[in-house]
């Protein structure tokens, strides 16, 4: 069976960034697009960044079992990571690399076991976090409030990962990512 690599995180920890790092540097490595109901960003791409679903064609897929994992993480806001999209991978030979929310990711770990390494990613502090949102310009005061409430949540989650990054400067972190990996490699 194929090594895999999850990265999880409080949204606005750097756990995106850090895997695009990752899969420019590993050929082996590719991003496993999760479905989501939330309205796609002006940057986005769907089927790139996301798959966009309607809330009504998500439970579909639920009610089909269509996904390994999902979650309603906000309020009519579903995000899941779909068996088709695992097995597009897994065909071309490649790793898949999960980057999705901690209670997804605690089912991911379930399915894959040992060969799979989960890595917390996690701001230096709860204010730390709340800058880099606001930064973001895509917030408002309710959801950057809604968002933080979760991070306090997920945080909570980082005892159950393989590995804990504080990604206190995102260069240093990328580096210790890609350590990572090279060592779970080397595992037999």
């Amino acid at each position: 069976m194929r090594k895999h690599f999850l990265f999880c995180g409080p949204s606005g920890s750097g756990k995106t960034s850090i895997v695009h790092y990752l899969l420019s540097q590993f050929s082996f490595m590719r991003f496993s697009v999760s479905a989501t109901t939330r309205p796609k960003r002006h940057n986005e791409e769907d089927g790139k960044d996301y798959y966009f679903l309607s809330v009504e064609e998500f439970k579909k897929k639920i009610e089909e079992d269509a996904f390994i994992e999902w979650e309603q993480v906000y309020e009519g806001r579903y995000y899941g990571t779909l068996r088709s999209e695992i097995k597009r991978i897994e065909d071309i030979n490649c790793s898949v690399v999960f980057d999705v929310d901690v209670e997804g990711g605690m089912n991911i770990k379930k399915c894959f076991g040992d060969n799979l390494l989960s890595v917390f990613i996690r701001p230096p502090s709860v204010e730390d976090l709340r800058l880099r949102l606001i930064a973001r310009s895509t917030e408002t005061p309710e959801s950057l409030q809604k968002r933080l409430e979760k991070s306090v949540f997920e945080l909570g989650y980082e005892k159950n990962f393989d590995n804990v990054i504080i990604n206190s400067d995102l260069e240093e972190s990328c580096k210790k990512a890609k350590m990572l990996v090279e060592t779970f490699l080397r595992k037999a």
